[in-house]
């Protein structure tokens, strides 16, 4: 297989046919999740052919936001299965790549350990300092998209959010998720207090 090839391929696609509305789920956020996944690799003890495999998952895996703004996880997979042979990936390689893919979506269901990596790499960000300006991308994608209208809406949606997500890999559960349990007071307080404490039993 040329991974080099087809990081050449799906890069060049994604800087090209992303539409600029796509503020979060962009060519920077490709290169974002690429570089967290190789870091989470090293401290997991991953190499040799599961490093390629997942480097290229990472690159693809949103990359059916070129060909639609639902579902782009199957259309990720689709752009995978239909361009990597001619890369020199096996169906099976294309297959694991897709497993990693798929896994991504919310809810997250990673079913292998670089699944686990992809996943924790996908959303690395909500343990991070950069934590308020990225997640002000994806507020202002959401809005375009008409998912949600006020900040209130989002700093809700935040909260239920980071509440249900967890890490996976040993390097996110002890580096982001302190961070992230950290983010979530902050938002809690944005909002004057916990949402949902008045439901709670």
């Amino acid at each position: 297989m040329d991974p080099s090839a087809a990081e050449q391929y799906i890069l060049g696609r994604l800087r090209t046919g992303l539409p600029a509305h796509r503020s979060y789920h962009s060519y920077d956020h490709t290169l974002d999740v690429y570089r967290t996944a190789i870091l989470i690799a090293a401290a997991e003890g991953v190499e040799g052919e599961d490093l390629e495999l997942l480097k290229t998952a990472a690159l693809f895996h949103d990359a059916g936001f070129l060909v639609s703004d639902t579902e782009h996880e199957l259309h990720g997979c689709g752009i995978a299965r239909e361009s990597l042979p001619g890369f020199g990936y096996t169906p099976e390689q294309v297959e694991r790549i897709c497993v990693m893919i798929m896994a991504t979506k919310i809810p997250q269901e990673p079913v292998n350990a670089l699944s686990h990596i992809l996943c924790d790499a996908d959303l690395d960000y909500l343990g991070r300092p950069d934590f308020f300006p990225i997640g002000a991308m994806l507020f202002e994608e959401m809005k375009h998209y008409g998912t949600l209208r006020t900040e209130r809406e989002w700093n809700e949606l935040q909260v239920r959010f980071l509440r249900k997500h967890h890490y996976f890999t040993h390097r996110s559960k002890t580096e982001r998720e302190p961070v992230k349990r950290k983010h979530l007071a902050e938002v809690i307080d944005l909002l004057g207090g916990d949402p949902d404490a008045g439901t709670a039993g």
